[in-house]
């Protein structure tokens, strides 16, 4: 008989959930931002790379923190501080205050989801742990749909400030309902703080094969697929589709891919195995890409990031997995340097695709990252293998 998943699991999705609300807030509005302060949408892309690079750049600290002091506690406080930063964003009077505000939000934001892939790690073990974590990648992807429905909806409505502040006012009240649920939830209480074993971590982790191939797979990952999405609404207006809520939910779409992978993962899992569902997971985001770049109608852009969301999480829950057995003692470490990479893939990966639609134009561009992506899931296949973590004895 299989012990059920723990009730805190469901505390965490609505951590994820509230955190990501903000992640891809802007993207369906940047033509509009970049209209209001009279930058290019190349400019206005900075947002989101900047929101990547601040999550990616904390991470190292962020991890040993969550270690030591406390996962919960920690993700509590980042939430309040994301909504504090949309809040402030909305009332930004310039391109360089909202720049700030951006960053302010991920190195928030980098306190959230990571942190919560380690808690997960830690309550489930290892033969439930991919469905485990696909029920935070729930919370996530709902918070993804909402956030980027909302704000097509609301910024037709109300302007780009108005989704912000709205979405602030979302997060700051979803965190005091998170703080609530974690204070009656049956959690491990973490050790003292120990520099020592905060070096003894990074050495655990990386003395692991799989460390560098997570690592630089998530990388790949994020620049070749997150980096499309601050073009996205562009791509619908030189076809003609100027409106923002139809931006927002051909966005949205990824997120709906996402919420289908985690309905699938448990009937999937068994019948693919893991490296089944690495190369028809990037595969079917490959082929998605190939779509998009020959600028079909916002509907059919719309099914092809459904299908990429679910390719993505194919391939990407499956890292996740491997990434979260790279330590015991360490693993909220392990889970924020590979959101690190992950992050620093979508900060590259903005500036990449900008570069290449300039001088290559959209076609060339979104092919090579549609081969480099299939290529990414046969390699993660052929490479990725279980082993237990050197720490695994004192664990």
């Amino acid at each position: 008989m299989t012990s059920p998943l723990p009730p805190a699991l469901n505390i965490i999705a609505l951590t994820t959930f509230a955190a990501s609300l903000s992640a891809r807030a802007l993207d369906p509005v940047l033509p509009h931002v970049a209209d209001e302060f009279g930058v290019s949408i190349a400019s206005a892309a900075g947002f989101s790379a900047i929101f990547a690079f601040t999550f990616a750049i904390v991470q190292p600290v962020l991890g040993a923190a969550a270690d030591m002091f406390g996962k919960a506690r920690l993700m509590t406080v980042c939430l309040v501080l994301l909504g504090i930063a949309n809040i402030l964003g909305a009332l930004s009077s310039s391109y360089e205050m909202l720049f700030i505000t951006r960053i302010l939000g991920g190195i928030a934001s980098g306190g959230v989801f990571p942190v919560s892939l380690s808690l997960v790690s830690d309550l489930v073990g290892p033969d439930k742990r991919q469905i485990a974590i696909g029920r935070t990648l729930a919370g996530s992807m709902a918070g993804n749909l909402l956030g980027a429905t909302l704000s097509g909806l609301i910024g037709d409505l109300l302007g780009w400030r108005g989704v912000l502040a709205l979405l602030g006012v979302l997060v700051i009240g979803s965190s005091i309902a998170v703080a609530a649920g974690f204070r009656g939830a049956a959690l491990a209480r973490p050790p003292r703080a120990d520099l020592s074993a905060v070096r003894q971590g990074y050495r655990t982790i990386f003395s692991n094969p799989n460390a560098k191939i997570c690592y630089a797979a998530v990388f790949i990952e994020g620049c070749c697929v997150l980096g499309l999405f601050p073009y996205v609404a562009s791509f619908l207006f030189a076809l003609g589709e100027t409106r923002l809520s139809i931006s927002g939910i051909v966005i949205a779409g990824f997120a709906v891919g996402g919420l289908l992978y985690t309905l699938t993962v448990s009937r999937f899992l068994p019948r693919l195995g893991v490296r089944g569902m690495m190369i028809a997971g990037a595969t079917l985001v490959g082929m998605q890409l190939v779509a998009v770049a020959f600028g079909p109608d916002w509907k059919v852009q719309l099914a092809c990031l459904l299908l990429m969301g679910w390719g993505f999480y194919m391939i990407h829950g499956c890292i996740q997995v491997f990434a979260s057995e790279l330590s015991v003692d360490a693993r909220a470490t392990a889970m924020a340097l590979h959101s690190f990479f992950f992050f620093m893939g979508q900060t590259v990966g903005p500036i990449a695709y900008g570069f290449g639609l300039d001088k290559a134009g959209k076609i060339p561009t979104l092919l090579t990252a549609a081969a480099i992506m299939i290529a990414l899931g046969f390699a993660c296949a052929k490479l990725l293998r279980q082993r237990q973590p050197a720490d695994f004895a004192a664990g």
